[in-house]
């Protein structure tokens, strides 16, 4: 036996000394360079590849096959004469005798200097179609020789053993890639992307084994015109026969720039765990970490349905940063603000749910300047930039977001010094002439929507806030309904509290036509009206609870375009109200003392006017509102009149009378007592000026007030002359002479 064996032994080696010896002479005396042309045919045949070998190839046979390649170009079979990559050098080498037992054991794969190039024409054709598939045969379809029948196996066939159907087990030193550059461009769209500078390398290479990999490259768009610098390590891990492939201890980082940042710059990073389990069809992405300048957050990601619709799941936490100075750290301007310090603190933990055309924020905790936010916001079609959101907020100060008040400079200063010289002039309580109407314009002529941005939003929003600022206005328990679709912006419902009154309005923007439509209702209910006017730091000139319907309609794209076309109707009610700093009792006073003839000899004991009812209705036209109905009740008198609002200038013009309703023996003055004539009698008041003078700019009519002294003067003739007369003379002489003494 121990012969035998020793045989045995010589012969291996014999064997192996003389494929030793093949070996030197096949690679000595057989030069694979002489066979280009055939690679070239057998590339093109079975693989649709159009080779071309310029230089040399190197090879070696045991006990490693090895093979070099230099200055080589790819093409496919279809457009040769368009090479969709070049390779300066490719090097790698194979162990034979694994090979027998389908395990691959390579020594280092070396990459260097290839260009990738793919390229779409304008008929959508790529320069790398063709490649993978065998030439075409040559016989046609219909003259192919039939199929046989399959054989049936036969039992004593030998079946594949277990050997056979293993896969193939890689076993690599390490893979270099080095001065590699991808590009693609598509003709149709003139969409063109790079990467370039590429540097890939890795530890060996074997399944279930940790493999350190390190990946450098610089990568770049033209629309828009972007460009990256990325660096990615971490240690692979992969399990072919489970297909489960998983990245540890990644972490990626890098800096962007380019027209979206407007010169500015993007520094990025994020690390984390990355699973791909291919069976399972899923992937996540665990212990995420990233930043985006100084952004900083923590999260979770999982995708799931990878090979048929997939979608994504998750959660992200953003630590409390400035949102203002990090839009600005990567080049959005932010529109000027009132408060030049909002969004200057926000925080926000939410969930994630997506698909590859949308993208859902659940379950939202937002914190932004002081004010808290849940709820739910979506892109619900990335392509249409559908938003949805259903938040529900503490408090907000919208006024802090709001473009700053900026009026119309020569508008504002015209119209200002206007107001400011009425009201100078009003002194001496009521005695002063009757103000001018205004006519400088108060309103601004600048545009005030973007015009076309609404009309491609897509927009369906729920908005609650228990406590909100808006126009200086507080408005609690607010809410709001509103959708936006194809230039068509509907407010379907807005609703708070204000001032412990009520207010409701819906309204509608229409930009679909050149000149926006815009309709508005709106309804308040005892509503404080001096709270209003404070609110928008106007003179409180009159106080009472606001009960207000309105209907309004106009076009434009201004402040003075939307007033010059404001058409409607408008209701109002004032209860229990006040007029300020506007004394009717002592006008009236002041009145009925120039018909006594007597001079008035004590001050006003009042400065105000108070009245149960204010009431009337207005109806717009092309932005002057005519009142015809007017109504103020006042203790002891009726007032009632008629005249215009110019919302134009915000002036005003009233003829109003007042009706003395019974005997007024506690008038202030003793001048003007009044008797019984003076009952049921409409004395004529005139209001005229800016509305920010209100009662302030009402003065009795002294023509009118002359026709009632003439009537009292005739009134007190015809008495005395039915007293002296009396049944004297015929009832025709008395009535020729009271109409004699009348006219």
């Amino acid at each position: 036996m121990k012969a035998l064996g020793k045989i045995l032994g010589l012969v291996i080696l014999g064997l192996l000394l003389l494929i030793v010896a093949l070996g030197f002479a096949l690679t000595h005396l057989f030069d694979p360079n002489d066979y280009k042309d055939e690679i070239r045919a057998l590339a093109r045949d079975k693989a649709g590849l159009e080779l071309n070998i310029a230089g040399d190839i190197g090879w070696s046979l045991f006990p490693w096959l090895g093979l070099e390649l230099h200055d080589t170009t790819l093409a496919s079979v279809q457009s040769p004469e368009q090479p969709f990559a070049d390779l300066r050098m490719l090097g790698l080498s194979v162990r034979v005798l694994p090979l027998l037992s389908r395990e691959v054991e390579m020594s280092d794969i070396t990459l260097n200097g290839l260009n990738l190039t793919l390229n779409r024409d304008e008929k959508g054709r790529g320069n790398w179609e063709g490649v993978g598939r065998p030439a075409t045969s040559e016989t046609p379809p219909d003259q192919a020789p039939p199929a046989e029948p399959a054989e049936p196996l036969d039992e004593n066939e030998e079946q594949p053993t277990d050997d056979a159907r293993r896969p193939l087990q890689l076993d690599i030193d390490s893979l270099t890639i080095s001065d590699a550059r991808v590009t693609y461009h598509d003709a149709q769209s003139g969409q063109q992307f790079s990467a370039e500078g590429i540097e890939l390398t890795t530890g060996a290479i074997r399944e279930a084994t940790s493999i350190p990999i390190k990946l450098n490259a610089f990568f770049g768009s033209n629309k828009p015109v972007m460009r990256a610098r990325t660096e990615l390590q971490g240690a692979l891990r992969f399990d072919t026969k489970l297909q489960r492939y998983q990245l540890e201890d990644l972490r990626l980082s890098g800096e962007a720039s380019g027209e979206p940042l407007q010169g500015k710059t993007l520094s990025f990073s994020a690390q984390g765990q990355l699973l791909a389990d291919l069976a399972a069809d899923i992937a996540e992405w665990t212990s995420l970490k990233f930043t985006a300048n100084q952004l900083r957050g923590l999260g979770e990601l999982k995708a799931r349905d990878l090979q048929n619709q997939p979608k994504i799941s998750g959660a992200l936490s953003i630590a409390e940063f400035s949102l203002r100075e990090f839009l600005e750290s990567i080049g959005q301007q932010l529109p000027a603000m009132a408060d030049s310090t909002a969004l200057g603190r926000a925080e926000l933990v939410t969930r994630l749910a997506g698909t590859a055309t949308s993208l859902t924020f659940e379950e939202i905790n937002l914190k932004l300047d002081g004010s808290t936010f849940t709820g739910q916001v979506a892109i619900s079609d990335f392509a249409k930039q559908a938003l949805r959101a259903d938040l529900k907020g503490d408090k907000l100060d919208a006024d802090r977001y709001l473009p700053p008040a900026e009026k119309d400079a020569s508008t504002g200063a015209a119209r200002e010094s206007e107001v400011q010289a009425s009201k100078a002039a009003l002194v001496g309580g009521g005695t002063t002439p009757l103000p001018d109407k205004p006519t400088q314009q108060a309103w601004s002529s600048a545009s005030a929507l973007p015009i076309n941005a609404l009309r491609n939003l897509d927009t369906r929003i729920n908005l609650t806030i228990d406590s909100l600022i808006a126009m200086k206005l507080p408005v609690d328990n607010f809410a709001l309904k509103a959708r936006t679709a194809g230039g068509l912006l509907t407010l379907e419902e807005l609703r708070g509290g204000l001032y412990n009154g009520r207010l409701d309005a819906s309204a509608s923007l229409d930009v679909r036509p050149q000149v926006p439509l815009i309709t508005a209702q709106t309804r308040l209910a005892r509503v404080p009206i001096e709270g209003l006017l404070q609110s928008q730091d106007e003179q409180v000139v009159i106080k009472g609870l606001l009960n207000l319907d309105s209907d309004l309609r106009t076009q434009g794209n201004s402040q003075q375009a939307w007033i010059d076309n404001l058409n409607g109707k408008i209701g109002f009610i004032i209860d229990n109200g006040i007029l300020v700093d506007a004394n009717l009792e002592q006008q009236l006073c002041r009145a009925i003392a120039t018909l006594n003839r007597k001079p008035l000899n004590s001050e006003p004991r009042g400065k105000d006017t108070p009245f149960r009812e204010l009431k009337g209705n207005l109806t717009l036209r092309n932005g002057v509102a005519s009142n015809p109905d007017l109504n103020v009740s006042i203790p002891g008198l009726t007032v009632s009149g008629n005249g215009d609002v110019d919302l134009r200038v915000l002036g005003m013009d009233y003829r109003i009378g007042i009706v003395i309703e019974g005997d007024k023996g506690e008038m202030p003055d003793p001048a003007c007592a009044v008797n019984e004539r003076y009952v049921g009698i409409e004395w004529p008041l005139r209001c005229r000026g800016p509305l920010e003078l209100g009662a302030k700019a009402c003065r009795f009519d002294n023509d009118r007030l002359g026709k009632i002294a003439a009537r009292l003067a005739g009134d007190k003739l015809n008495e005395t002359i039915e007293e002296k007369l009396g049944d004297k003379v015929s009832p025709e002489l008395k009535d020729a002479l009271k109409g004699l003494f009348n006219r």
